[in-house]
């Protein structure tokens, strides 16, 4: 132990062996000879430990008294040749590459280093001791555990908050429906009691023997005025929950997406076979100016109409899936002879009439989700609201919808699979997938074998 001691007192701190030719700073280290040299060439005139400058003019002094020590040194055993009371550090703590032991951390290679590995390959690195290096990932993963306990505390505070709101919202709109149908009942009793006795006194007239009583009290006698028609209540559900809807949609997005902002392409999945479905259009829901064909597997946009269009049939120049999606996940793929089409979803109420000056609805209100290819553009449609994508082949596109965690996701599929675009809603109600085609254009359902059917919108209901 006392020979690694000395051994130690008597090591170079440049090379970090056995002093050779060991010269004297006038700050007091000591120094081989070469290495203090080499020392200087590389970094000026100064000392490597305290960095006091070395005069101008002063020569390099042999220090005789160590190189005497360092003779004996050499010429005795390098060890005692007895036990080791102190073995030191575990092996396994030592360095693989010097065989010292690791006591410091290189935050720029993010290793444990020996002494040695400080002045030779992490020299310039940023260094730290072990305790303090964990000390400081202790502290920042309590920070970072803080930070996200209060991003949820926040959370869930406001969403307490929007709760406790739309509660009252509800009590309130509550309140004055029951008033306004108190107020109803109350004017349609007063009119129930005023023909009630009108009636009385109608009989009254009627029992009178005198004839010439009789005609003066009927001609006085002047009935109840008109009712008029009652008020309807003033409750809408929609009204009432559209705010929370939106709300919540974008929260749901914010929680789910993977990418930087919202509306971010999700990640390309792995469908598997159980997933895809055959679809076939609505004959019902077609335009008339849209020809079907292929058992109803295709679709084309014509220009002399088809016939008279159907109580059920679009007025715009759009037609509908005969499946629909009320759970699972689902996904299907559409090819299109050219750009200006939209795919899309739906809820059952989608309008059939026109109501302003779009040829579309798809996307336009908050029942449904919508994706139109331009000749130049994608343009993610869905509350009156577009997000304007770049470009892509549209001629082969899938669509991806995952009820249980209130996805859609378009996929250009040509030349290669690319996400373009995904939705997070929380869907409450069955989804149709719709479509709108320009003049001249046709779409097709592509099927595959052993692909199967979904129930459509009654079928669905019955089972």
């Amino acid at each position: 132990m006392a020979a690694q001691l000395l051994e130690e007192k008597l090591t170079c701190a440049i090379c970090l062996g056995l002093y050779q030719d060991p010269v004297t700073l006038p700050c007091g280290h000591n120094f081989c000879g070469a290495c203090i040299r080499d020392w200087w060439d590389r970094c000026g005139k100064a000392c490597p430990e305290c960095r006091e400058p070395f005069p101008d003019g002063a020569e390099l002094r042999r220090n005789v008294a160590l190189s005497g020590v360092l003779e004996v040194v050499r010429a005795g055993p390098a060890r005692d040749p007895g036990p080791d009371p102190d073995p030191g550090p575990d092996p396994a703590a030592r360095c693989p590459r010097h065989g010292r032991p690791l006591e410091l951390f290189c935050r720029t290679e993010g290793r444990c280093v020996c002494s040695v590995c400080t002045v030779r390959e992490c020299r310039l690195h940023e260094r730290a001791l072990l305790d303090a290096e964990r000390l400081q990932r202790e502290n920042s993963a309590c920070i970072l555990a803080s930070w996200v306990s209060g991003k949820f505390s926040s959370l869930l505070q406001a969403l307490e908050i929007q709760h406790t709101a739309a509660l009252r919202s509800i009590e309130v709109a509550k309140t004055q429906a029951l008033a306004q149908a108190r107020d109803e009942e109350q004017r349609l009793r007063g009119h129930l009691e005023a023909v009630a006795r009108h009636g009385c006194r109608i009989r009254e007239i009627l029992e009178q023997v005198d004839e010439q009583t009789f005609l003066q009290e009927s001609q006085l006698l002047q009935p109840p005025g008109p009712l008029g028609p009652l008020t309807p209540l003033q409750w809408d559900e929609d009204q009432q929950l559209g705010d929370l809807k939106q709300l919540l949609s974008r929260l749901c997005g914010l929680l789910l997406e993977e990418g930087s902002h919202p509306g971010a392409p999700a990640k390309p999945v792995d469908l598997a076979p159980v997933d895809y479905r055959n679809l076939t259009f609505d004959p019902v829901s077609a335009n008339r100016h849209f020809y079907l064909s292929r058992q109803d597997q295709q679709v084309k946009h014509c220009r002399q109409c088809q016939g008279p269009g159907g109580p059920g049939s679009f007025q715009l120049w759009q037609v509908q899936c005969a499946q629909s999606f009320q759970a699972g996940h689902h996904y299907w793929e559409v090819r299109a002879s050219d750009h200006s089409v939209t795919l899309g979803v739906s809820y059952p109420q989608l309008p059939r009439c026109r109501l302003g000056p779009h040829t579309d609805n798809i996307g336009r209100g908050p029942c449904s989700w919508g994706l139109c290819v331009q000749e130049d553009s994608l343009q993610a449609w869905h509350n009156g609201e577009a997000q304007r994508l770049p470009g892509v082949s549209g001629r082969l596109l899938g669509m991806d919808l995952d009820l249980a965690s209130g996805c859609l996701t378009f996929y250009s599929l040509e030349p290669q699979t690319q996400p373009l675009y995904t939705f997070h809603a929380l869907f409450n109600q069955p989804l149709t997938p719709v479509f709108w085609l320009l003049e001249g254009r046709t779409l097709t359902l592509c099927h595959q074998p052993g692909a199967v059917f979904p129930p459509g919108p009654q079928e669905e209901v019955l089972s």
